[in-house]
């Protein structure tokens, strides 16, 4: 059985989910950007131990909490090694936002297409999907009912912004129609912030895609 819980945390709200095994108590972090104390307690709560912090993206609103969740419990930090300059940069994205800039953890493994990061029975499968930023990646998790963490790159009726630093806005679509929109409908959609969807409904109605 599989425990999740989504906090939106921070500023900008971004999504994180707590990913737990009922069985064997290991859990997945994913982009834990800030307020580590709610998710220290839904981590305690569910008696979970963190075998993996991972981030969709190294904007700070997606990471900013890592290197405090990293010291609490020592699991390794993973990310695409394509945003590995804007984690470096955390500082000028804190200025941008005029937030105070949170350490930078060291990176344990930087994901590449086919890896799995796994906890207990739970196997998450890693598919890049560059556009919102270089590194961007999304996260499937297979099953009778199959889900994917999106990340920033596609919203319940919207897709990421491109306008940042290293944001491609035909690498987007490429990302989109290669590799989220080939899931079946049904596959449940995690985005970095806003309300959960399916592939269905964006393919169905979301504005952006009517081009694709």
């Amino acid at each position: 059985m599989m425990i999740h819980e989504i906090l939106p945390v921070g500023m900008l709200e971004c999504n994180c989910s707590v990913l737990g095994d009922e069985s064997s108590k290991e859990a997945v972090v994913i982009d834990p950007g800030d307020e580590i104390e709610r998710v220290r307690e839904v981590l305690d709560r569910h008696r979970l131990r963190v075998r993996a912090i991972v981030a969709t993206h190294a904007h700070i609103d997606h990471v900013g909490g890592i290197s405090e969740l990293q010291r609490q419990t020592g699991a390794p930090v993973l990310m695409n090694a394509a945003d590995g300059p804007l984690y470096q940069n955390l500082a000028v994205q804190a200025a941008w936002l005029g937030v105070h800039p949170p350490k930078i953890s060291e990176v344990s493994q930087f994901l590449k297409e086919g890896d799995l990061v796994r906890a207990g029975s739970l196997s998450l499968e890693v598919f890049p999907t560059p556009g919102h930023s270089p590194g961007s990646l999304s996260l499937h998790l297979p099953g009778e009912r199959p889900v994917i963490f999106s990340g920033d790159t596609l919203f319940k009726g919207s897709i990421g912004r491109t306008d940042l630093w290293g944001g491609d806005s035909a690498e987007i679509m490429r990302s989109i129609r290669n590799i989220l929109l080939r899931f079946p409908d049904e596959t449940r959609v995690f985005p970095g912030h806003g309300p959960s969807t399916t592939i269905g409904e964006e393919r169905e109605h979301n504005p952006f895609l009517r081009m694709l």
